[in-house]
C-alpha cells in the first residue's frame, strides 16, 4: 500500500512577496556583515597572532549576534510569523551601531550610511501590509 504524500505547508502557500524576500535577503546580509569579523577573531585566536583570549572572546561573541539575523532571514525566507520580531530587533540595534560608526568618521562614514539605510529599508519592507499577511499577521488574519 502506498500512500500519497501530503502537500506540506509551504507547498500550499502562495510564493512571498518580493517585499519579503528582500528583507530577508539584507537581513542575512547584516547577519553576516557581523559574523565575518567573528570568523576572523576566532581565526586569529587560534593562529596564536594576537591576544588569544581577548580575539576568542570577541569572535564568539560577535558569531552569537550574529545569529540573530541570520535565523530571522532563514525563517522570513520560509514564511514564518515569528520571524519578523526577531528581524525588526535587528534593525533597531543597527542604528545605533550606524551612529557610531557616523561619528567614528572618516570611511566609517560610508559603511554608517550603508547600514542606515539597510535598517531604514527592511523595517518600510516588514511593516508593509503584503509582508505582514504573507507572514500570517496582517489584518486579514486578526479579522478571523
Amino acid at each position: 500500500m502506498s500512500t500519497k504524500p501530503t502537500p506540506t505547508e509551504s507547498a500550499v502557500r502562495s510564493p512571498l512577496p518580493r517585499r519579503l524576500t528582500a528583507a530577508a535577503a539584507l537581513t542575512a546580509l547584516e547577519g553576516l556583515a557581523v559574523a565575518g569579523p567573528g570568523v576572523a577573531d576566532l581565526y586569529t585566536a587560534v593562529s596564536g597572532d594576537g591576544d588569544s583570549l581577548q580575539a576568542a572572546t570577541g569572535g564568539v561573541t560577535l558569531l552569537v549576534l550574529a545569529a540573530l539575523p541570520l535565523v530571522a532571514a532563514r525563517g522570513l525566507l520560509l514564511g514564518r510569523r515569528w520571524s519578523r520580531g526577531p528581524a525588526l530587533i535587528t534593525q533597531l540595534m543597527s542604528l545605533p551601531v550606524a551612529w557610531m560608526l557616523w561619528t567614528a568618521g572618516g570611511a566609517m562614514k560610508a559603511a554608517a550610511v550603508a547600514l542606515a539605510l539597510a535598517a531604514v529599508g527592511v523595517t518600510a519592507l516588514l511593516v508593509n501590509p503584503k509582508a505582514t499577511e504573507a507572514l500570517g499577521i496582517g489584518p486579514a488574519e486578526q479579522a478571523r
